[in-house]
């Protein structure tokens, strides 16, 4: 990983142009983009192009739903629909999500309408994976995982605390797509020598290099194209497929969603949902950092950048990275939050000798969203060094089990190994130290579920002298 640097539808093969209504004829929307590549003499009117990339969106949301489908015992056949998800690249595979709800009619309903022959694993982070127990690549975390779900009771086991739909889902969406995003498309990417601006990206290409590789990681992001056309609440409601928000993804009134270009996925949603609160902006900043780096190579009209121009290319760049790292530390800010008030209920219930269970549930789904993520936030161009041994330590390889025990590691079997952990009180302090490092390392700002206001009492109660302090 590297240093952030400084500083009507008209549809073609791979690539959605949207025309919008009204007098601005496209104006802040990310489409309509001219071809520049001298001497093309194919039949594209356009230039922008990420189908492949919303494919894996396709992929990934499909790739969540199967993983809790399991019944509890070895499933070959469900664990072969797993992988044909994650790393097949066969003809044929159903959008199993997002697909038609109600009014919101989607119009794709397979892979291949998208993009043909994708799958996650081939664009997964490839290196190693210290907050998962095994010494395991990003590859590897993702294929034991998906293993294990295809095994579990709708993708949870119980003795492991283990809720492997949120694990493998928040992990593919920082492994895939924010590193394809950030540590591939917008660092090497973006250098004089990669993928010139003056040069088609591939033969017969109707994009030149730079054009398709700014296109590849807007794509990742998962926005709609027209998406500073509306609120971040339009966003969050258009990924959640809400009826109220179809008219609002439906751009060119065709009476049907086009993944391609008008549905929210993976982080921009996520980034939609911290926005809508008021106190961030996060989706707006990374999507017109998107904007004006596409105005800009088309500025260059296919001709070789300029270092002028490159530099400023990287500082957008540099813009979408650094917030879209916030969007993910948001996400791991909120399920500490989230994490610590199931434990405070778990608590309550283990010493009123109550049932557990519904609670130890809802635990370990907001355990897996914040391991998930933190694993993510792990695999950006930045290597986050002591912040990531910090916030590894702080959430452990499993959440506290019932009876203070945590998951230490794997066997050679692939079954995982147990030791005595700390109490579910100390591990409550565990989960506000892990809010205070998102403040204190990535300055959080929408800070959802916020509970540091308990840190210093919790601390103080269980003798901690460095209460502001991580382990």
């Amino acid at each position: 990983m590297k240093k952030v640097h400084p500083i009507v539808a008209i549809v073609f093969a791979g690539v959605s142009t949207v025309a919008v209504a009204g007098g601005d004829h496209g104006k802040n929307v990310y489409a309509n983009f001219p071809v520049t590549v001298k001497n093309y003499t194919g039949d594209k009117k356009t230039s922008e192009s990420y189908s492949g990339q919303i494919a894996r969106h396709a992929l990934h949301n499909s790739l969540k739903k199967l993983a809790g489908k399991g019944n509890g015992e070895a499933n070959p056949e469900l664990e072969a629909q797993i992988m044909a998800y994650l790393e097949g690249k066969e003809s044929g595979r159903a959008i199993i999500n997002p697909k038609t709800k109600g009014k919101f009619v989607v119009k794709q309903t397979t892979i291949d309408e998208i993009s043909k022959k994708k799958n996650l694993l081939g664009k997964t982070y490839k290196g190693s994976i210290q907050g998962w127990p095994g010494n395991m690549t990003g590859p590897e975390v993702l294929k034991f995982m998906a293993k294990k779900a295809s095994a579990a009771n709708g993708g949870y086991d119980p003795l492991t605390g283990y809720d492997y739909v949120q694990l493998i889902s928040k992990f593919t969406m920082g492994a895939v797509f924010y590193n394809q995003a950030v540590d591939n498309y917008l660092d090497e990417g973006l250098s004089a020598e990669k993928k010139p601006n003056n040069k088609p990206y591939k033969e017969g290409a109707a994009y030149t290099g730079k054009e398709h590789v700014w296109d590849e990681a807007f794509g990742y992001f998962g926005t709609p194209a027209h998406t500073l056309k509306l609120t971040a609440k339009d966003v969050y409601n258009i990924t959640k497929q809400k009826e109220e928000a179809f008219d609002k993804a439906d751009l060119n009134h065709d009476g049907v969603v086009d993944l391609k270009t008008e549905m929210a996925f993976a982080h921009a949603y996520y980034a939609a949902g911290f926005d809508k609160g008021g106190k961030t902006d996060y989706l707006h900043t990374i999507t017109q950092a998107f904007y004006d780096g596409r105005k800009l190579i088309k500025k260059a009209n296919g001709k070789k950048l300029s270092d002028k121009q490159r530099t400023k290319l990287q500082g957008y760049a540099a813009t979408i990275a650094k917030n879209w790292e916030k969007v993910i530390a948001e996400a791991v800010f909120k399920y500490a939050g989230s994490t610590y008030k199931d434990l405070q209920k778990l608590k309550a219930t283990v010493e009123s000798n109550g049932d557990a269970s519904a609670i130890f549930r809802k635990y370990s789904k907001h355990w897996g969203e914040l391991k998930g993520f933190s694993l993510a936030l792990q695999t950006g161009q930045k290597n986050l060094g002591e912040t990531a041994v910090k916030l590894n330590r702080l959430v452990g390889f499993s959440p506290v089990l019932l009876g203070n025990t945590q998951i230490s590691g794997i066997d050679s079997d692939g079954s995982y190994t147990q030791k005595s952990s700390i109490s579910i009180e100390e591990y409550m302090l565990h989960m506000l130290k892990v809010q205070k490092l998102m403040v204190d390392d990535f300055n959080v700002k929408a800070r959802s579920n916020d509970a540091l206001s308990g840190l210093g009492d919790l601390a103080k109660k269980l003798g901690s002298g460095k209460s502001a302090e991580n382990d």
